[in-house]
């Protein structure tokens, strides 16, 4: 026992035992599961029977119009969050941040509070709201401007509308906070040294802020990508499952998750995964490599 302690703290293993929680997580939550994920999406995997069936999965996917039209959903989704989640977060970070902005923190309190709030909370409240019943919210908004009555949800523009709305009330109080954080990293005398050589507010947002925040940024837009490709549960939320009209708010997740939990087609569901984490991970090696980060850990 002596001895085991000696060894434990010794400068040489001691760092090994503490990464070894991390290397044991990493390899039983996902090499494990993205290896039998691999050989899963060559086979035809249904309740007793296991066959090889090589890219027959693969082939399917392709030709598959839904697969596609989630594609099309998630791909939309994630573009239209970025254009909204990233410039006005950073906007209000930037506002709230200003020493002469008054009741910060109760500002912060109200834009981070939907972030605390259950995505099944969320999402069933919009459903309400945006019901296709003449009492529901955004009807009773717009009668009162003179229009009939919508089925906001059984349409492909307003649908997706109301899952963008729903998207930027839970994560814009969240990105502010990061982009807060990144602010906190300016030195003020930057700001001051530009006012005195005559620079407004506009332009010291344009030529200090956004560049030193370009770390924070990157780390937003990173984990916007992943958001966006792998939502889910804000879309099964608000039509109330899986099957929206006209497959409207299904995305690629939604697709694994029909394929493989509710038709038990586990080898094409599989298939279907891994085609999502490819393609997430190259449009966010893409990026990372268009910023200069990839490139900067290279060099």
């Amino acid at each position: 026992m002596v001895r085991l302690k000696k060894i434990l703290n010794s400068q040489k293993v001691a760092p090994y035992v503490f990464i070894t929680p991390f290397i044991l997580t990493f390899l039983i939550f996902f090499v494990y599961p993205l290896f039998s994920t691999t050989i899963m999406s060559f086979q035809s995997v249904l309740p007793g029977q296991i066959e090889f069936i090589g890219f027959t999965n693969y082939r399917r996917l392709f030709s598959d119009k839904i697969f596609w039209k989630a594609v099309s959903n998630s791909i939309k989704y994630m573009v239209v969050t970025i254009l909204f989640l990233i410039p006005f977060p950073m906007l209000f970070a930037f506002f709230i941040d200003k020493k002469i902005m008054i009741g910060r923190e109760v500002f912060k309190s109200i834009f981070f509070l939907p972030a605390l709030t259950s995505v099944v909370v969320a999402g069933t409240i919009f459903r309400l709201i945006f019901g296709e019943l003449p009492g529901s919210l955004m009807n009773t908004v717009i009668s009162a401007l003179g229009m009939a009555p919508i089925k906001w949800l059984k349409i492909q523009k307003t649908g997706f509308a109301a899952l963008i709305i729903l998207a930027c009330w839970r994560w814009t109080g969240v990105n502010m906070l990061y982009f807060l954080s990144g602010l906190k990293n300016i030195p003020e005398q930057l700001y001051e040294s530009a006012a005195i050589d005559g620079a407004n507010g506009f332009e010291r947002f344009i030529y200090i802020t956004i560049p030193l925040l370009k770390p924070t940024t990157i780390y937003v837009l990173t984990i916007s990508i992943y958001a966006g490709l792998a939502m889910f549960t804000e879309s099964y939320m608000l039509w109330a499952g899986n099957n929206s009209p006209q497959n409207i708010g299904l995305t690629i997740v939604g697709y694994l998750y029909r394929q493989g939990i509710e038709k038990n087609s586990m080898g094409y569901a599989s298939a279907v995964g891994l085609i999502l984490l490819i393609f997430t991970m190259g449009i966010n090696l893409t990026q990372l490599r268009f910023t200069g980060v990839l490139k900067k850990e290279e060099e």
